[in-house]
């Protein structure tokens, strides 16, 4: 199908249209601008996700030629735009060169042929070869871009050579090739760390399909299949898409997915995401997602996402670096004023910030989406680990987030002494056992732990929103809600209303059983407190959160009683889904900077609206799509690991930061009172700028 798409504004040189494909929840603007700004005789692009707008500034009149292109363009084509064949990270993202050491060896040899060499017409000559690579880039960012660090390190072996210092020259060149190497070979390292978490597609795959009434497995490419297909997967093969298991049990290693290092054992109705490694069993696994929806695709959008955007730490480092060196410039020039001495000159051009400073901070952000990456917290980029860093406020939503969000049976109550507890689950599951909803996957899961045995009945009928129904022996089977079976089948429960009215005043979930045209007993559920949210809300506090606070819809004695159990004081309950992102906007007129957890469809909007979004495990897709943060991993302590990160990261780049300026301040001071000569100067200023790399690619360390 096409995509559809409105020319808003036509200039000559101007294009604007109203694109739907903006509207996929999955597209990424950094990855599509890209993409489009590729197109010949296009200048830039502008996107406006929200409006669903984009803006061409164009050469040639190529209105058709983009909307060809407009017309046809998918997801799938996005990412193997932006992905090398196996790296699968975007190549105009990321130096995919490997960094050369043909500078290095050039200068190296440059500066040992000088020695031996005794013509000084002769050593000028290797002297300026050796260098002429450097002092060509550097006139070309002068006229480019004006005053930069090259101009200034250009301008040192410049000068070198004109006052016949070969030494300095060749040595400051041999040292400035050596630094630019490490720098590369640093920077190229980081993206590495980032490109393992993006894992290869899975090619091909086996699905079932039905050939002349019979059902056979056909293997087929990984993108032909579709949602609704049953994909086969046995030991030692990797999952292609997200689903949930409909036969089979197994172990699956998770850990390129979730950071779990042991095996997780799955049974039917487990829910499995792709990446993922079978070890033991075989399943038939429904396919829920598939393409570019599966988590695999979501991560390397996170990844490109990651490796394009600048936070506004970053901005400053940046702005700074390139304050600094008309200073560093005014210093050498006042330094030739007072001395006339032009080996000071070359020293104190040696002695910038810019490498340092623009470099050590997007090399910190890499290194942690990598490490919480590996670890099951993937974060959408720098901007998302500063807010959260900055966050004071966690407003958490209950359901799914607090709770384990999955409904667990608590309780079964028989009506009739003929009927035990487990015969009456028993009946329940079997029922109940090929309807795929969180109540009846409880139930199944409950009768199984007890010994599930199958009880024969006829063709179950599900009635949507009610429940289902079937015969047993002869008899009526219904089960459900109670106004299904009270209302619609004329089943009285009268004699077990106050058995119902107290369960239901405790917060259980009634799933109500009826046999032959009687209520047989029902059966409780509930959505448990995760065993670890305490622990989770104390340590937040101890991490310099001011503010907790929950939201549900439950009742308010309900919510006040869980909030309690969990020691928050700030519970907002009986909201409409509505409401937790007015809520969210409130607190963030007040001044408060607020972290977002939650994981329904409703929660999108109170995502995209926190200053910081964070998405469960087991979430909506939607809400994923839309949160800054997604946990790969259904643990409510991965959003301390993620505050614990965002701490740490924005801890070392101020160290990295002030080390820089305070380091390379000394170097200059230095270089400007005659203390230092280019040569030592160059070692000084480069040696820091390494040791600075090092420093934000080792990363930060959580506490275990």
């Amino acid at each position: 199908m096409k995509n559809r798409f409105i020319k808003v504004h036509e200039t000559p040189l101007r294009l604007r249209y109203k694109y739907l494909l903006l509207k996929e929840k999955f597209i990424d603007e950094n990855i599509l601008q890209n993409y489009l700004e590729k197109i010949k005789d296009v200048k830039s692009v502008r996107i406006n996700k929200k409006a669903y707008s984009i803006v061409f500034e164009i050469t040639n009149d190529i209105s058709h030629e983009i909307e060809e292109i407009l017309s046809n363009l998918t997801i799938e084509e996005l990412l193997k735009s932006c992905q090398e064949e196996e790296a699968a990270v975007c190549v105009s993202c990321v130096g995919n060169e490997e960094p050369s050491i043909g500078g290095m060896i050039r200068a190296s040899s440059g500066l040992i042929a000088e020695r031996f060499v005794q013509n000084d017409l002769l050593k000028a000559g290797i002297t300026t070869a050796a260098s002429t690579p450097l002092l060509i880039e550097g006139t070309k960012e002068l006229f480019k871009e004006g005053l930069t660090s090259k101009v200034l390190e250009s301008a040192a072996v410049a000068i070198s050579i004109y006052r016949k210092d070969y030494l300095a020259a060749n040595s400051t060149n041999a040292m400035l090739e050596l630094g630019e190497y490490i720098e590369e070979t640093t920077v190229h390292k980081s993206d590495d760390l980032l490109k393992e978490l993006a894992k290869p597609n899975v090619e091909e795959a086996w699905i079932e399909v039905k050939v002349d009434d019979k059902i056979t497995e056909v293997l087929v490419k990984s993108v032909d299949i579709q949602v609704g297909d049953i994909v086969i997967v046995g030991a030692g093969n990797t999952i292609p898409i997200d689903g949930h298991i409909i036969d089979g049990s197994g172990s699956v290693n998770q850990v390129s997915m979730t950071g779990e290092a042991q095996p997780v054992i799955k049974y039917r109705g487990d829910r499995v995401i792709s990446g993922t490694i079978v070890e033991e069993g075989r399943f038939r696994i429904w396919a829920e997602h598939v393409g570019a929806n599966t988590a695999t695709q979501r991560i390397k959008h996170y990844i490109e996402n990651s490796l394009n955007e600048k936070s506004s730490v970053q901005l400053k480092a940046n702005k700074l670096a390139n304050k600094l060196v008309p200073v560093t410039l005014g210093l050498a020039g006042v330094s030739y004023i007072f001395a006339k001495d032009f080996e000071r000159v070359a020293s104190i051009l040696q002695a910038d910030y810019s490498c340092a400073l623009k470099l050590a901070t997007p090399v910190a952000f890499k290194s942690t989406i990598s490490k919480a990456g590996h670890n099951g917290i993937m974060i959408k980029g720098a901007k998302s680990i500063e807010a959260l860093n900055n966050a004071d406020t966690f407003v958490f939503d209950k359901t799914g987030t607090l709770t384990a969000g999955e409904l667990e049976v608590v309780n079964v109550e028989s009506y009739d002494e003929n009927w035990s507890e487990d015969e009456l689950l028993n009946l329940t599951a079997s029922t109940e056992e090929h309807y795929f909803h969180p109540v009846a996957e409880a139930v199944v899961k409950a009768a199984v732990q007890r010994g599930f045995v199958h009880m024969h009945h006829e063709e179950v009928e599900f009635i949507v929103a009610h429940g289902v129904k079937t015969e047993v022996e002869g008899k009526s089977v219904v089960i459900g809600s109670r106004h299904f079976l009270e209302d619609d089948e004329k089943i009285d429960f009268t004699p077990f209303k106050d058995k119902i009215d107290d369960a239901i005043k405790k917060g259980k979930t009634l799933l109500y059983v009826g046999y032959d045209k009687k209520l047989l007993g029902t059966i409780e559920l509930a959505d448990e407190l995760r065993h670890n949210s305490k622990e989770a809300i104390l340590k937040l506090k101890k991490l310099g959160v001011k503010n907790i606070i929950m939201l549900t819809g439950d009742t308010k004695q309900k919510a006040q009683m869980i909030a309690s159990e969990l020691g928050i004081t700030d519970v907002r309950a009986e909201l409409l889904p509505q409401d937790k992102a007015k809520i969210v906007k409130e607190l963030m007129k007040e001044g408060k900077k607020v972290a977002f957890v939650g994981d329904g469809i409703n929660d999108a909007p109170a995502l995209i609206s926190a200053h910081v979004g964070i998405s469960m495990s087991r979430g909506a897709d939607i809400a994923k799509a839309t949160a800054d943060i997604s946990l790969l991993k259904d643990d409510i302590m991965a959003v301390v690991e993620a505050k614990e990160y965002a701490l740490k990261t924005m801890n070392l780049i101020n160290n990295n930061f002030n080390a820089t300026v305070g380091i390379n301040s000394c170097i200059l001071a230095g270089a400007t009172f005659g203390l230092f000569s280019p040569i030592t100067t160059a070692v000084l200023h480069n040696g820091t700028t390494i040791g600075l790399l090092l420093n934000s690619i080792k990363g930060v360390k959580l506490k275990r």
